[in-house]
């Protein structure tokens, strides 16, 4: 299987999808124990979720699951939170803080993922923003997340329903910020947050260089609002997902006007 999946589109967007993958390479599955077989910390459907929603945007996904190599996080290792609970580049414990290996992964085979999946993923997302940005003078990756709605570990009680991350304000336009937030705040009976526990990974914290013309939005859902359950068989809710689907789409339809406008206003 090709570790990512890569779409050009026409639009200043890059929609980017770095967990709702589940390939893991056999070599890889058989060290890992039961707990860490079940997959449970996968975006679930988080796909299939904005699928169709902003045609014309480009769309970047990586098949590989984030128990083989995190794409979402410093290559390098270092923490996203430092002082907080968090997973690493390759997880050694799940969200529940228990262990996922049989056998636990050496310094050499994280090199070897690090090369053969977290490489190619960010220098795809890199070639495509370059190409987005040299067709219209902007462009913004809008990173596609999602996670239960209880994760002890991370925070306490329920997670908010959509959980805007731009790091702190330094990953994009404030306009960007500002839209995303009054959008999510006036769809009632969902609850927002801006900049909570989930204030963009590494691939909104790195690409979001609003003097360099390159801005980045990640969005956290919590998975009780499209999920019928947050177990397995970990389904989708079409009646949920439906209702969802309008908020994002309006949200994509917002930011992608803004892109425009801010790319109209360099022109």
């Amino acid at each position: 299987m090709k570790p990512i999946n890569i779409v050009q589109g026409i639009l200043p967007v890059v929609l980017c999808f770095p967990h709702s993958g589940v390939y893991v390479p056999d070599a890889v599955y058989d060290n890992m124990n039961d707990r860490g077989k079940a997959l449970a910390d996968t975006d679930w459907h988080v796909d299939r979720l904005y699928d169709g929603l902003l045609p014309g945007a480009s769309i970047i996904r990586a098949n590989f699951h984030r128990y083989v190599i995190d794409a979402n996080r410093d290559p390098s290792g270092k923490s996203l939170y430092p002082g907080k609970n968090t997973t690493g580049l390759v997880p050694v414990i799940d969200f529940d803080g228990e262990n996922i290996w049989q056998i636990q992964p050496s310094l050499k085979d994280i090199d070897i993922r690090r090369a053969r999946y977290h490489a190619p993923y960010h220098q795809a997302i890199e070639n495509e923003l370059k190409r987005v940005r040299e067709k219209h003078g902007v462009a913004l990756l809008y990173d596609c997340h999602s996670i239960r709605s209880h994760v002890p570990m991370f925070f306490s009680g329920a997670l908010p329903d959509f959980n805007i991350g731009t790091n702190d304000g330094r990953a994009c336009d404030k306009s960007f910020e500002q839209i995303a937030a009054k959008i999510c705040e006036n769809v009632p009976p969902y609850s927002s947050v801006t900049n909570g526990r989930f204030k963009g990974g590494w691939t909104t914290r790195h690409y979001g260089r609003p003097a360099e013309n390159l801005h980045a939005i990640q969005m956290e859902l919590s998975q009780s609002v499209y999920m019928k359950q947050q177990e397995p068989p970990w389904q989708m809710d079409t009646e949920k997902s439906n209702k969802v689907r309008i908020v994002l789409r309006q949200l994509l339809q917002a930011l992608t006007e803004q892109a425009l406008q801010l790319a109209r206003s360099k022109n």
